[in-house]
């Protein structure tokens, strides 16, 4: 046969293979890739691996009764992790905890549990694999949301990843906590404050999160004060050099001693008093400080009882604008 003809009967083959795959996949779609034996090495390499006491090993859950979980490891052996090796927290409940389909650690505690299984412990796990989270949340600061256990000396206990954490009375609120009984069972926002692991020390924090969240909130309506804005207030305290005002919407400015007044004095307290309300404009807002003048307030001002209504428009260097007609429907006569 020349190379003519076997180049023929190449091509005639090939059409007879292109038309046997047609008839097989009409739709000539791709066909599903088919395991090599490399991975069928692999999985019974895996499935023949011998575990060894320490040992740390994730699976999935497969199955939840009332004592205990089960879960396939992949291995010759399924693993079973008993009520009591599942978490340190007393509220922890097996059933509403736990869902099958999720992974889960545990380390290996007895290699036969007498019936073939693996015996694990998710405690043990959480020993291991919480300490490192728990740092990341430190460093990172992230607001997590936890369960009042309950009351001890000082504080309250809670669990975090599985690990006891504990709140210092002081550390629980911005406001004084007197009760600390009426906690338990409450859901709180805290951040890490404290993790240590070769102490198994993990302090936590609520105030911090509450305290974050009104700096923000006061940041967020300071950005919304307008410079040139004339407003009543109440003197909150007379410091030797200046009074602190609040103008409403949890909002405190200072004016300062040489803006009480346009004549010189040498106490605050020889013009106002505490509790006194005052007419005040605004004439800075930097590095979230407000600073305020008295004496800046020119006769028949126009004086906007809510600065936090007052409806921005437009900034033109340092001074800004506001519609004429809003200002007015909010003058005090």
């Amino acid at each position: 046969m020349n190379d003519l003809e076997k180049d023929i009967q190449k091509k005639e083959l090939n059409k007879e293979e292109l038309q046997e795959n047609e008839s097989v996949n009409p739709e000539n779609t791709i066909p599903e890739e088919v395991p090599s034996m490399n991975d069928f090495e692999e999985e019974i390499s895996r499935s023949l691996h011998k575990v060894n006491e320490g040992e740390l090993l994730k699976g999935t859950v497969i199955g939840i009764s009332e004592t205990e979980v089960t879960v396939d490891l992949g291995y010759y052996a399924e693993g079973i992790i008993r009520l009591e090796d599942l978490s340190n927290d007393p509220r922890f409940s097996i059933k509403a905890d736990i869902t099958v389909g999720e992974e889960i650690y545990g380390v290996v505690i007895r290699e036969d549990d007498g019936e073939g299984n693996i015996l694990l412990s998710k405690k043990d796990a959480d020993n291991i694999l919480s300490w490192t989270k728990l740092k990341e949340y430190m460093d990172s600061q992230d607001v997590k949301k936890v369960k009042i256990a309950q009351a001890v000396n000082g504080g309250v206990v809670t669990y975090l990843e599985g690990i006891r954490g504990f709140i210092p009375a002081s550390q629980l609120s911005l406001n004084y906590v007197e009760d600390l009984e009426s906690w338990v069972n409450k859901e709180v926002e805290v951040i890490v404050i404290t993790a240590e692991e070769e102490n198994s020390r993990l302090v936590l924090s609520g105030k911090e999160v509450e305290r974050k969240k009104e700096e923000a909130d006061r940041n967020s309506k300071i950005s919304r004060l307008q410079k040139g804005v004339v407003t009543t207030g109440t003197v909150e305290k007379i410091m030797p050099y200046g009074a602190f005002i609040n103008i409403g919407d949890g909002l405190t400015g200072l004016v300062h001693i040489s803006q009480i007044c346009g004549k010189r004095i040498k106490s605050p307290n020889e013009i106002i008093k505490e509790g006194e309300e005052v007419t005040v404009k605004i004439t800075d807002i930097k590095d979230g400080k407000i600073s305020l003048s008295m004496r800046a307030v020119e006769e028949n001002a126009e004086v906007v009882e809510a600065v936090e209504d007052v409806p921005f428009e437009y900034t033109s260097g340092e001074e800004a604008s506001t519609g004429l007609g809003s200002l007015l429907s909010k003058i005090k006569l």
